[in-house]
């Protein structure tokens, strides 16, 4: 069994406004879509994984990009852990809005030749998984 702490950052990008309706912050819209992903944690059970704590009390911070002139501001959660395995780990680390893990419990993992294979098996899986929508961003 593994205990973690994950660190991800929800984006929110502003939309443009339409005639007379105002435009979406998007300090609003990562706090939005913080708030989504903390209900899908609390609601959804995955398998070999307990959602033990979610901490959503860090400030939204906003970037600007000075070469497109857009801000997008990203709404931080950190979410604590139990995992069977390193494997069950992986769909939370491959994801976009990733940004750091610590490994709380154990101090030290041994892996054997069977569990490396199967954790780099699920690593590719999940990569070909990420292909798709990785590339649906980049034709925005």
């Amino acid at each position: 069994m593994l205990r973690v702490k994950v660190r991800l950052d929800f984006k929110g990008v502003a939309k443009a406004s339409y005639f007379f309706f105002g435009g979406r912050n998007p300090d609003k819209m990562a706090e939005e879509i913080r708030e989504q992903q903390i209900a899908l944690l609390k609601n959804i059970p995955v398998q070999g994984i307990e959602v033990e704590e979610i901490i959503a009390t860090a400030e939204t911070y906003t970037i600007t990009d000075s070469i497109h002139n857009d801000e997008s501001a990203y709404a931080p959660l950190e979410v604590t852990l139990r995992a069977d395995t390193l494997e069950d780990l992986v769909r939370f680390v491959m994801r976009d809005e990733f940004r750091k893990i610590e490994i709380l419990e154990p101090q030290e993992i041994v892996l054997s030749k069977q569990e490396l294979e199967r954790l780099l098996a699920k690593i590719n899986e999940e990569m070909k998984c990420m292909i798709p929508i990785l590339l649906r961003k980049i034709e925005r």
